[in-house]
């Protein structure tokens, strides 16, 4: 089937979807970088997921699932077939007793959103994502953690949909939570709800004040001011893979409009129309480097389509 084809089908049997034909996945990464999506989908719901799979299924059409985009680096020469942008987006709190919390959300919910929302209800326990660029199904996904504390520690369960579109219930445990993935990174489950345990507090001022404290912390060690896929490497076993950047003098480094962050040698940032193979010819004269001089291998946290 060629693009036009897709479309029409996708329009037949999901009318309300939203659809955009050789769209520019700079658009929809925080990397600002990537060639064109065949045909860019956005899902609002379960049902409009199941249709997208089982058309993908029938049809034999390559399908790539995405969130927020802000752990992703697409490649120059585009995605074939349908990208799938994750947008249900429930919140619901529920109290189980005087101070235990559980809230259901959308895969599609941005972290932020969720962070000032439980602010407001004086729920704590998640102050620690509230400056992560992506939302809940991809930060479950990849096990998001910053300042000392993971997604693994606060997720109950997490409802998904396989490839044949029946939808599954996996446990904290059954997810196989590790540093930066999860099951989800290994089998073709599409997130579409996670249950989360947090806490009420009578008082929200020092979840306020924490979330201040990650954001001055952010402003002051991140190179939030240029578009990035956030941290670049993964940390190693027995090493922080910034500082044996760092150590190798690339900091600066430049190729083309991508460089090594001059703020915080673990982020490789756009400076100016980088391209996706500006990037990964970066990121291997790093890898070499490193491994060059400290005999390390390191490990790339970024995903690429």
């Amino acid at each position: 089937m060629n693009t036009d084809e897709i479309c029409e089908l996708l329009s037949k049997e999901i009318p309300k979807m939203e659809l955009l034909k050789n769209e520019s996945m700079k658009k929809h990464t925080s990397f600002k970088i990537g060639g064109n999506a065949e045909i860019f989908a956005k899902a609002k719901s379960v049902s409009e997921i199941k249709k997208v799979l089982e058309i993908c299924k029938i049809n034999n059409i390559p399908l790539n699932i995405i969130g927020n985009g802000s752990n992703l680096l697409v490649k120059d020469e585009g995605i074939k077939g349908i990208v799938l942008k994750i947008c249900i987006d429930n919140i619901d709190i529920e109290q189980t007793d005087k101070t235990s919390v559980i809230v259901t959300v959308g895969s599609g919910v941005l972290l932020g959103k969720l962070a000032q929302v439980l602010l407001k209800e004086s729920i704590t326990g998640f102050e620690f994502a509230s400056g992560i660029p992506g939302t809940i199904g991809g930060a479950v996904r990849m096990n998001a953690g910053a300042y000392g504390s993971e997604f693994k520690d606060i997720v109950i369960e997490t409802k998904a949909l396989n490839k044949n579109g029946e939808v599954v219930v996996l446990s904290n445990e059954e997810q196989d939570f590790k540093y930066r993935s999860s099951l989800f990174k290994n089998k073709e489950l599409v997130i579409i709800e996670t249950k989360l345990k947090l806490q009420k507090v009578e008082n929200a001022d020092e979840i306020k004040e924490k979330m201040n404290e990650y954001k001055q912390s952010r402003l002051e060690k991140q190179p939030i001011e240029f578009p990035s896929a956030g941290s670049t490497f993964k940390r190693g076993e027995d090493f922080v893979t910034a500082k044996l950047i760092d150590e190798c003098g690339l900091k600066g480094y430049k190729i083309g409009g991508a460089q090594v962050s001059t703020k915080h040698a673990g982020f490789i940032v756009n400076v100016g129309d980088a391209t996706a193979n500006d990037v990964l010819s970066l990121v291997q004269v790093i890898k070499d480097k490193v491994f060059e001089k400290f005999g390390k291998q390191i490990e790339l946290e970024v995903e690429v389509l």
